[in-house]
């Protein structure tokens, strides 16, 4: 790649000591691994909006749909101090041209979902965002968002690394010029790897990408993105994903020796059954793509979605 992907993390997760406690929580596989294809733009909310470290510990509390900042005992009231520094900082990052955001879960401000609100009578409810987390969430819709802990999960990991590729392809297009023709190519190398999400929003997507002729440019690009992004947020499964393979089978189907397909059937067996990852027909699928020069193939993202180095279609 020319240049790594711009992704914006809680700085606690790179290792800077700005924890409540003053201590980190640095996670190795972010900054170790990703970070070999990402460029990082770390956020702390607390430090960077004013509070000091160490500091109080924070909670939410009040109304579960627009809940408080606040510190736990004392009740010292943060929202309004983080939501000015929010509303400023998003323009920044904005100007970062983010592909991807990964915060620090279980926290108050940076969570992503299920974060303790406790009410006024003592109960509490734990379904929502953190304080800025919300805010980054609202404001870049697009974006693919994740937390560290979740990010243990090989299935989110893949899907979340994924779609980062995904939108630094999209921008890629968009910056060399909305035509229909772009627009085109881009479904066409993707088409695939929007079949192992959804079947049925390819077939809408397809139908979007032939009506540019008909269509306003700018309305036609959002709502592709739009109908893309919820296409992916969808997991993929080991159903999903040997519709496809059957389907990159077919191209070979006037050159597969009868032994071949046989041992591609069995690799397809034993993928359905999870005894071997997705890797190992897809490595057997590229090996076919090479021997019988099968152009289309080679030029299909869902072979080959992301660096190899991330390893992350050994473990789904």
């Amino acid at each position: 790649m020319p240049e790594k992907i711009k992704i914006g993390i809680s700085s606690c997760l790179l290792g800077e000591k700005v924890r409540y406690n003053g201590g980190h929580k640095l996670d190795r596989f972010i900054r170790d691994t990703l970070g070999q294809f990402m460029e990082f733009v770390p956020v702390c909310p607390e430090v960077e909006s004013g509070m000091s470290v160490p500091r109080g510990t924070l909670q939410l509390a009040g109304n579960p749909r627009n809940p408080r900042l606040e510190t736990i005992g004392a009740g010292k009231d943060y929202t309004n101090l983080m939501t000015l520094w929010g509303e400023k900082k998003l323009g920044e990052l904005e100007h970062e041209n983010l592909s991807g955001y990964i915060f620090k879960s279980g926290s108050p401000s940076c969570g992503m979902k299920n974060i303790t609100v406790y009410h006024e009578n003592g109960g509490c409810t734990s379904n929502g965002p953190g304080l800025w987390a919300r805010m980054v969430m609202d404001y870049f819709p697009l974006l693919p968002f994740e937390d560290e802990g979740r990010l243990h999960d090989p299935e989110l990991r893949e899907n979340f690394i994924e779609r980062i590729f995904v939108l630094r392809r999209w921008r890629e297009l968009c910056a060399g010029g909305m035509t229909t023709g772009h627009l085109a190519d881009f479904h066409t190398k993707h088409k695939l790897l929007i079949m192992s999400h959804s079947p049925r929003i390819l077939r809408e997507l397809g139908k979007l990408a032939a009506s540019g002729k008909k269509t306003d440019r700018n309305s036609l690009f959002s709502a592709y993105i739009n109908r893309l992004t919820m296409a992916l947020c969808l997991k993929t499964t080991v159903k999903k994903n040997l519709n496809v393979l059957y389907h990159l089978m077919g191209y070979f189907k006037k050159n597969l020796s009868p032994d071949e397909k046989q041992e591609l059937l069995e690799v397809f067996d034993e993928y359905a059954h999870e005894h071997i990852p997705l890797i190992v027909p897809i490595t057997l699928i590229n090996h076919y793509v090479r021997k019988y020069e099968q152009p289309y193939l080679r030029k299909q993202y869902y072979l080959n979605p992301h660096p190899i180095e991330l390893k992350l279609r050994t473990h789904v």
